[in-house]
């Protein structure tokens, strides 16, 4: 990469370019997600610039005062569902996708200690049954 002097001559060799490259602190959202995100960000900031007209507005004592004041009740509500639909949305996707079911190494070296413990007490493998369970009548056997 050329990398230029103060008085304009070219110097050859290694330089910074225009920006370094630095890992993501955060991984980015899920599809889904974002877009509810995205969503609700702009029923939000649309109800808050509505808030704020109708607040000028009753300071000037307009008569659209009324109109834009039923406008932003009913869009705080909806700026509640959007925030609440990115909650619901993101729970849903962690419930779906976010969860790897395989064992842990620590699961799996604990499993281990205990089946050799077991084997070294002379226990045997086990019988598939508790022996502290407690058996409960038949279904239909008072």
């Amino acid at each position: 990469m050329r990398m230029y002097e103060e008085d304009g001559a070219v110097a050859e060799g290694l330089g910074h370019g225009l920006w370094i490259e630095e890992p993501a602190r955060r991984y980015r959202l899920p599809d889904p997600v974002r877009a509810s995100a995205v969503r609700a960000a702009l029923i939000v900031s649309v109800t808050l610039i509505q808030s704020t007209i109708t607040f000028f507005l009753a300071l000037t004592g307009s008569w659209l005062v009324l109109p834009m004041a039923l406008g932003a009740i009913a869009g705080t509500v909806v700026a509640t569902w959007g925030v609440l639909d990115v909650l619901i949305t993101r729970q849903t996707w962690n419930q779906r996708y976010g969860v790897v079911s395989a064992p842990g190494s620590t699961a799996r070296d604990g499993r281990r200690e205990r089946l050799r413990a077991r084997g070294e007490a002379g226990a045997g493998p086990p019988t598939g049954r508790p022996a502290h369970r407690i058996r409960h009548p038949a279904p239909g056997r008072g």
